[in-house]
């Protein structure tokens, strides 16, 4: 054999020498003996190679791989290289790998965070969606900034598939840092206003995670939730339903509680005998107490209602679900009936959705008043041959849930086909349905016992052991008439072997001696005899006979009882040691008897209460149902039991959408105010418009909303197109409206039209400060628009008012003149608002040379003023200046060569510019907080001049005054990545208050903010193109050293300025 062996290995290696290729053929390729550092080595070279089409095959195979669940991970850096490729499929499958390996390679994915955030701005929606998801599945503390700022930025996504998957985003967010839950909560109530039904579940599911307790924020969305119920996918279905359920139960009374009313007063009334005497006192007692209010649904209650009925025909089993546990839990009991047709279509799904379903359908049937809905299905619940066991114990338990005096000889014959099957367990469940049902049902007591008596002589042992245990059960409740069965089933104990069947016949026997005096005796002395090789439940019985009967029956079974305790007496378990410790105490002890062994008649022999034959599904309904917890009859991991129900129904009107839009606030005030001021109306003209006024604010949002649409076209055509589609989504959503309110409205319309003609000249002088500044909470907090410039001066430039930060919309130079000094803000916190600039530099900076422009000269300003075209332009004054002798015409921009997302609003074209003539011209330029030059072209009649325009960091910033509690509190919450620091060193001649504020102010477009403490200087501003907050905090010590802390959310600004600072302080 050795032989052989050796010439073998010899040819192999002539014939791999001969053909001068390697000896790889007979290693095979993929399996578990190749060698490490050549596995996955093609697919590596196919993701390295410049063809998309191989890339794409790579990313397929590795995918697939991922999918069969083979690790893929050692191709991670191989795939990471490719997140920037530009072919949309490749890309689309290397994000699909790293959400599956992000979590497990932290390291080289943050390598890859820039590209993550770039493509948070891809023009495609599934790649943007792709990097906040792979952002989110990073699971490093340190970029929790970096995601707070994605997931606020795609909250806001046009894409309702961006904005779903940033609420998926919110819980793994929170799950690695829970200190972010208050700016969550903010992202999750944008969310929860979102119309679109694809973002609604998802936001929904993010809400039940973090804050499940906030009612508050389901208040004004309730409605709309219900409506747009029915059209959201079905998983999102599922987390609404059951979201809306818990509310229901905080919000709404007790649909039932007046049924416990009615049915006392049947019980009350039902005495026939003494029927005159009672109405008399009932009579009396009317008199005393007042009436008690009748029960009246909620009309959000029932919308609740009506809309989720619908979904009882859905696909989804979750669904079904979902809805019958709402109705179990928060409908009237006459319509909870709606469910079971529903829940019993759900039967012909698979074993695993059966067995859920019949569960709960088995915990319903336990409840009295709603168990008369599965009646007529009672066949649908008779068991199949394909059944498994666990369904068919359910079964059993649903049928004898429901047996009735009608139904029950129609169960009985269905068990009595059950009792023949094979199947052990399911025997002995159905022998016990049986006797649950004699139990409950005294009509057929009798029969069941009959039958089961009959079914002792059955061939199967354990058909008859079954049926003992079950047989003493009810011989408990009828035990005199039934001495004939206990003699029977006392004769079975020498063919029975089951432990559990004997050790009740040996109960039986002993607790009903008497009627069987002969039998007794004899029983415990075949016991006795074979007592060591018996269970232990068998022995313990055996010692209760023992002793029974040498109370009983002294004479005859003393010897016998002692003999057994002996026995007892060295047995092996400890427990039947102590047992006939016990009992030889009681019943035989060696001296006197003591004060138990007196009693010991009245221990042993005292008469036992029958045993109840309850559903093991009795005590489930503590449990909310179709939940985990409902299923394994334990509290699980994260369940919160359901809210109990109100005593007193809290205020429906926190449902109420319909907010008064501010444009209509004033308008009323106009009107009301007006007939005060001037006695230009008769007494009947002043009463009737009261009236109307009085009429519009009570009635709903949709009428008063299309009034102000009306009014606004009216009155201004520059208004916003937000404020009007928020208008309109609210005149929508307020259909439940009576059509008493809506012809009132329509008359309030109409009285309206005919009055603001009058009412409209008379409006001129500007409201005071003082009014505006005593507004109420709400009217600060809610938008301002443009449709409100007919109460602000056009005038007046000295009162700047807030700014916004995302107006893209480019003004007409004639009205963007008249606005000069006007700002809109439409943030929230009216506390921060923007002022005008402490420093305007006045030096120039060269845009074009006179030897290159061929005597054509161009300067650039900066003038931090607001831009004239729009409030996210950096404003920029060119001065062109002719140094020749003849005229330049047709000055004007030309080609534009600008960073993606930059835009440049240019000057109007100068006809002539004449020879030594200057002139000034004001351009706009949207740097989108970036300090990229913005280059383009200045075009003459005959030439073009290629410029560039840089900007300072400095001047990307508008100034905002804020209080000293607000600068505190923003700076809190610009942490971590967003703070950058740094330290300088003032010359002590310059370390005063004046120089250092003069010397920031010169650097940056900020302002100084009030502080309580010397040394602490404070600065405030916001990016003039994102409205980003940016605070500069300089702290100088007692050595002329300064600590600069910049604060804003764009680090790149962040760093800039906090060097720029450092130069300009440390400057002698």
């Amino acid at each position: 054999m050795s032989n052989g062996g050796g010439s073998y290995n010899a040819q192999n290696d002539s014939r791999a020498g001969s053909t001068g290729e390697p000896d790889m053929g007979t290693e095979p390729t993929g399996g578990f003996f190749s060698a490490d550092y050549k596995k996955h080595d093609d697919l590596k070279q196919m993701l390295d190679s410049n063809k998309d089409n191989l890339k794409l095959e790579a990313m397929k195979r590795i995918v697939g791989m991922v999918a069969k669940g083979k690790d893929a991970s050692d191709l991670f850096a191989a795939v990471v290289k490719n997140v920037v490729s530009k072919n949309i499929e490749v890309k689309k499958l290397v994000y699909v790998y790293l959400v599956r390996y992000a979590e497990e390679q932290q390291d080289l994915a943050l390598l890859s965070i820039a590209t993550f955030q770039r493509a948070l701005k891809d023009p495609n929606q599934l790649i943007r969606a792709s990097a906040l998801r792979v952002l989110s599945s990073i699971r490093v503390p340190v970029i929790v900034p970096i995601m707070m700022l994605a997931l606020k930025d795609s909250v806001v996504d046009m894409s309702p598939y961006v904005r779903k998957t940033a609420a998926h985003a919110i819980p793994k967010l929170y799950s690695l840092d829970p200190e972010q839950k208050d700016q969550l909560i903010q992202v999750i109530e944008k969310l929860l206003a979102d119309k679109t039904t694809l973002v609604v579940g998802s936001a929904v599911m993010a809400f039940e995670e973090l804050c499940p307790d906030r009612v508050d924020l389901i208040h004004k969305n309730y409605r709309k939730l219900c409506n747009l119920l029915v059209d959201v996918e079905e998983w999102g279905q599922v987390v609404i339903i059951n979201m809306l359920t818990r509310y229901a139960r905080t919000q709404f009374l007790d649909p039932n509680q007046q049924d416990v009313v009615a049915d006392d007063d049947k019980n009350f009334y039902g005495d026939e005998d003494e029927k005159d005497s009672e109405e008399e006192e009932e009579d009396e007692e009317k008199e005393k107490t007042p009436p008690k209010k009748p029960y009246m649904m909620d009309p959000d209650h029932r919308l609740l209602l009506r809309n989720t009925k619908p979904l009882l025909q859905s696909r989804n089993a979750a669904v079904v679900m979902a809805v019958a546990q709402l109705y179990h839990h928060i409908a009237p009991k006459s319509e909870v009936g709606l469910v079971a047709k529903a829940l019993v279509r759900l039967l012909r799904s698979h074993r695993e959705i059966q067995h859920v379903v019949l569960s709960n359908v088995a915990t319903l049937t336990t409840i009295r008043k709603v168990r008369g809905m599965f009646e007529p299905y009672l066949k649908s619940f008779f068991v199949r041959p394909s059944d498994p066991i666990h369904v068919r114990t359910l079964k059993l338990e649903i049928l004898t849930n429901l047996a009735t005096e009608t139904s029950i000889s129609t169960i009985l014959r269905e068990f009595q086909t059950y009792v023949t099957s094979s199947d052990k367990d399911f025997v002995a469940a159905t022998i016990q349905a049986i006797g649950r049902c004699a139990s409950s049902i005294s009509e057929v007591t009798e029969t069941c016992l009959n039958g089961l008596v009959g079914l002792l002589s059955n061939r199967n042992e354990y058909v008859v052991a079954e049926s003992v245990v079950v047989i003493k059960k009810l011989l408990q409740m009828q035990p005199d008439s039934h001495s004939e069965i206990i003699q029977h089933m006392a004769k079975l104990a020498d063919t029975i072997t089951v432990p559990m069947a004997r050790a009740s016949i040996l109960w039986m026997v002993g607790e009903y001696s008497d009627r069987v005096p002969k039998i007794a005796p004899d029983l415990l002395r075949k016991m006795a005899k074979n007592f060591i090789n018996e269970e232990d439940i068998v022995k313990l019985q055996i010692l209760n006979l023992a002793a029974k009967l040498c109370i009983t029956n002294p004479k005859q079974t003393k010897l016998l009882c002692q003999y057994v305790l002996n026995l007892a007496k060295y047995d092996q378990n400890y427990d039947i040691r102590d047992r006939a410790r016990f009992i030889r105490q009681l019943v035989s002890p060696a001296g006197e008897k003591g004060a138990l062994g007196k009693h010991a008649k009245k221990i042993f022999l005292a008469s036992k209460p029958a045993p109840v034959l309850d559903s093991s599904f009795k005590d489930r309904d503590q449990w909310q149902l179709g939940s985990l917890s409902h299923m394994i009859n334990q509290r699980a991991s994260g369940y919160s039991p359901l809210p109990d129900f109100p005593a007193t129904a809290p205020d429906p009107t926190v449902r109420n959408v319909e907010v008064p839009m501010p444009w209509a606030e004033k308008t009323h005030k106009k009107k009301a105010g007006k007939p005060k001021k001037e006695a230009f109306y008769s007494d009947e003209e002043e009463e009737s418009e009261s009236e109307s006024d009085s009429e519009e604010s009570s009635s709903s949002s949709s009428e008063s909303g299309s009034e102000s649409e009306s009014e606004d076209d009216s009155k201004s055509e520059s208004g916003s197109d937000k404020e009007e589609k928020k208008s309109d989504e609210e005149a929508e959503s307020s259909s439940s409206s009576s059509s008493e309110s809506e012809s009132s409205s329509e008359s309030d319309s109409d009285s309206d039209s005919e009055s603001e003609p009058d009412t409209k000249p008379q409006k001129k002088t500007p409201p005071p400060k003082s009014k505006s500044s005593a507004k109420p909470k709400k009217e600060a907090k809610q938008e301002v628009s443009l449709l409100d410039l007919e109460d602000i001066d056009m005038s007046s430039t000295s009162a700047p008012v807030p700014t916004p930060a995302s107006a893209l919309d480019v003004l007409s130079p004639s009205l963007a003149s008249d606005l000069q000094g006007l700002s809109i803000n439409d943030k929230k916190d009216t506390a921060i608002s923007v002022t005008t600039p402490m420093f305007v530099s006045t030096t120039s900076h060269e845009l074009l040379h006179r030897m290159t422009g061929e005597g054509l000269a161009a300067n650039y300003r900066f003038t931090r003023g607001t831009c004239i075209y729009s409030t996210s332009m950096v404003p920029v004054e060119l001065t062109f200046t002719n140094h020749t002798d003849s005229p330049v015409s047709n000055i004007r921009i030309g080609e534009k060569k600008l960073q993606a997302g930059m835009t440049l609003q240019e000057f109007p074209e100068i006809p002539t510019l004449p020879g030594g003539g200057s002139m000034s011209v004001s351009i706009g330029i949207d740097f989108k907080d970036t300090i990229q030059p913005a280059n383009f072209q200045i075009c003459t009649q005959d030439r073009k001049y290629n410029v560039s325009i840089k900007p300072p960091v400095g001047e990307l910033l508008q100034a905002v005054t804020m209080s000293e509690a607000d600068f505190t509190a923003q700076q809190s919450k610009l942490t971590g990545m967003n703070e950058n620091s740094g330290k300088a060193s003032i010359p002590s001649q310059h370390n005063n208050s004046k120089t250092i504020t003069s010397r920031i102010s010169e650097l940056a477009n900020v302002a100084p903010v009030f502080s309580s403490q010397d040394g602490l200087y404070r600065f405030a501003g916001k990016t003039v193109s994102g409205g980003t907050l940016l605070l500069v905090t300089v702290k100088v010590g007692e050595d002329n050293s300064a600590s600069i802390t910049v604060n804003c959310e764009k680090m790149a600004i962040c760093s800039m300025l906090v060097k720029e600072v450092k130069q300009k302080l440390s400057q002698a």
